[in-house]
């Protein structure tokens, strides 16, 4: 009897408790769906009430004003739209609050030798923080793909255009744009935001940039990072799959983007734009016509993940290769631009690991020089060298092959799949993968018979054609031309 008491205030416990979870559930499939018609009801009134006429197509790239390769893919995709369709208005939505529209284009032209015209507005977003890896600790992954949400958001709230295109790879703005905002959505992805090679490194506990010591050290910790990963890889799966049309730069992002987003249909291979034309004219100077120094060019943002230290480490080991006489001829030129303060700071850590290293003499720093100044360095140039891990393309590559440098590049990624091509008679460049490598490549390269140099030079020379401006804008209007066909039917 008393069990049946005691049993009683415990079955009405459950009920409510049943209940309560129903009524959530019906809230979830009732007022959820309801809410989103509203929203995209919203969105669709504001589309129609807005001031430009014609096809509106808003390109998220909140660092349009950075100045490295996914920028140059970017103002590529303004130069192909306005020669392809002078009348669509062209919307960037750019977290470059410091910028005026004015400088933005100008830098473009200079840095990227393009010619733009004037029928794009900028929508400047204030909310840029929430897509920076600084504001997220730890889960880095997926706070700045929340992150990029509410910057979306913001976007949207500012202007809803027709066509939506993402230029830097922030998938979870698609369903957002897609569903609530009513657009076509397309992408070009130039990383995928997770790849399995990140899993394996996890598996394997390497520690790397995105691999921290204290969780590839711990097996506890590496397990609950591999679940993690792996939901937040479903994640990106479902969200990246809402784009109609997408487009990756390289045959080892297209790999991946279809091993997750598992679209394969719907994703087009485009090699980024390089500036092979201009680099191609450039005379190929003889070993005694070149600067007295011997200068390797090392060309990269200043990132974490482009691996400048390494760049410095294998130098390092050079120098015990080679004779005092050549070593002091050798140079190591590092250009690249700097977003940030972030970026700068990596630069003097740079600068100090050098002095440490005793490489101050041998190494130079040069920050967001112009064009001019680049191909001038190109040309003085004898050797390229490329160290990230996984560089998913590797535009700088492509340039310095142009320009005639022989390219040391990593073992991995883009530049292993698609760009240095390494099988006897065909030499394109060199792979490695770390600095023992590096350095021995290098010093090969510098006591190699100039024949065989300039034979490296030329083959070089003939596999970049592919990757040429003119070859990315007749792909690219092609794989798109469905999202402007449609809107003008």
């Amino acid at each position: 009897m008393i069990f049946y008491f005691l049993m009683i205030p415990m079955m009405v416990f459950i009920n409510m408790l049943l209940l309560i979870i129903i009524c959530k559930v019906l809230c979830v499939l009732v007022l959820l769906p309801i809410l989103l018609i509203k929203w995209r009801k919203y969105y669709s009134r504001k589309r129609a009430e807005r001031q430009q006429t014609g096809t509106v197509i808003g390109i998220f790239h909140p660092y349009c004003n950075a100045g490295g390769g996914g920028e140059r893919v970017l103002w590529a995709v303004v130069q192909a739209i306005q020669n392809k369709y002078p009348t669509v208005h062209i919307v960037i939505y750019t977290g470059d609050l410091e910028a005026n529209p004015e400088t933005i284009i100008n830098k473009a032209e200079k840095t990227f030798n393009v010619k733009l015209q004037p029928n794009i507005e900028f929508i400047y977003l204030h909310g840029r923080k929430w897509v920076e890896a600084t504001t997220y600790p730890y889960f880095t992954l997926l706070g700045q793909s929340l992150g990029s949400v509410c910057l979306g958001i913001e976007a949207l709230n500012n202007l809803t255009p027709d066509i939506y295109f993402d230029t830097m790879g922030y998938a979870f703005t698609y369903p957002l744009f897609k569903y609530i905002g009513g657009c076509r959505v397309g992408s070009y992805t130039h990383y995928p935001t997770i790849s399995t090679d990140m899993l394996k490194y996890v598996y394997k506990r390497v520690v790397a940039y995105n691999n921290r010591r204290i969780v590839a050290r711990n097996p506890f910790f590496s397990y609950m990072k591999i679940i993690y990963y792996k939901l937040f890889a479903r994640l990106y799966g479902l969200v990246g799959n809402c784009s109609e049309i997408t487009l990756v730069n390289s045959s080892w992002t297209e790999d991946h983007i279809n091993t997750i987003w598992k679209c394969p249909l719907k994703t087009h291979r485009v090699y980024p734009p390089c500036n092979v034309e201009d680099l191609i004219k450039l005379p190929l100077l003889s070993d005694k016509e070149r600067s007295k120094q011997i200068h390797i060019l090392a060309i990269a943002q200043f990132r974490p993940e482009k691996n400048h230290p390494l760049m410095l480490r294998a130098m390092f080991e050079l120098r015990s290769i080679l004779k005092e006489e050549v070593w002091e001829k050798v140079k190591l030129i590092c250009i690249g631009s700097c977003r940030d303060f972030e970026d700068e700071r990596r630069v003097k850590d740079m600068q100090d690991l050098a002095k440490h290293l005793a490489l101050e003499m041998n190494v130079e720093f040069k920050l967001n020089i112009p064009y001019s100044e680049l191909m001038s360095e190109m040309q003085k140039a004898s050797i390229g060298l490329h160290t990230m891990w996984n560089e998913h393309f590797g535009i700088s590559i492509v340039e310095c092959l142009a320009a005639g440098l022989i390219m040391v590049a990593h073992n991995s990624g883009g530049p292993k799949a698609d760009i240095i091509e390494m099988h006897p008679g065909s030499i394109t460049g060199f792979l490695a993968k770390d600095e023992i490598e590096y350095a021995n490549i290098i010093a090969s390269i510098i006591q190699m018979n100039p024949k065989d140099r300039d034979a490296i030079r030329i083959a070089a020379r003939s596999s970049v054609n592919r990757f040429s401006s003119q070859v990315f804008e007749k792909e690219f209007l092609r794989t798109t031309e469905p999202f402007f066909r449609v809107k003008e039917e």
